[in-house]
């Protein structure tokens, strides 16, 4: 089995991304699948178009895109991508959509093809904080999830995939006041977990 797991640059004045950070850090085999890192930037269609050459590349059977969400408590995984590109802040290219579509022939939301709740359980058995969210936001990380699936389901059918939410790291919260965060050994920790009871459940 092959998992392909990407991660965004630093993006909105940060000088790193909890998300890369912990990826690279990620064991090269977890449940006897290989682990394939991608290092996507924070950018509007940017991020697809890598992802894209990258799922032709690899044909992995699990895609699983990571991202950083300040102010989370936990790890959180997502739970649906919608349809919706609408940037708070400008990418990292200075793009800022609003209420655009993702893909005008797309569905108006997917569901990961994750077993998240065996993933939140896993992570919590191995003592940090996790959670399913129903929201991965409308930046370029509902992004890539929303692209992440819609490539599921008009041409990779057998490929599973979703997304994963990390909190800051706490270099990051320094001048932020009453920011949550979490030491990268955790997220990483977190990561793993989350991967390997994936792969467990699929591999079922």
């Amino acid at each position: 089995m092959k998992v392909l797991i990407t991660a965004f640059d630093p993006f909105g004045g940060e000088s790193v991304n909890p998300a890369f950070e912990a990826v690279k850090l990620l064991p090269d085999t977890i449940a006897s699948a290989e682990i394939v890192r991608l290092e996507v930037p924070t950018v509007f269609r940017k991020a697809l178009d890598k992802l894209s050459d990258a799922l032709e590349r690899e044909q992995p059977d699990v895609a699983i895109g990571i991202g950083q969400a300040g102010g989370r408590f936990g790890i959180t995984v997502e739970r649906v991508a919608i349809n919706v590109d609408d940037a708070r802040i400008e990418d990292n290219e200075g793009n800022q959509p609003v209420d655009k579509p993702v893909y005008s022939d797309g569905r108006s939301a997917y569901f990961a093809r994750l077993p998240i709740k065996a993933m939140v359980a896993a992570i919590r058995k191995g003592g940090l904080p996790a959670s399913v969210s129903n929201s991965a936001g409308t930046f370029v990380c509902n992004h890539l999830m929303y692209g992440l699936l819609y490539a599921a389901d008009k041409t990779y059918p057998e490929m599973q995939g979703g997304f994963i939410h990390v909190p800051f790291l706490p270099e990051q919260v320094v001048e932020k006041r009453n920011q949550p965060s979490m030491s990268l050994d955790d997220i990483v920790k977190g990561l793993e977990l989350a991967v390997q009871a994936a792969i467990e459940d699929i591999a079922a």
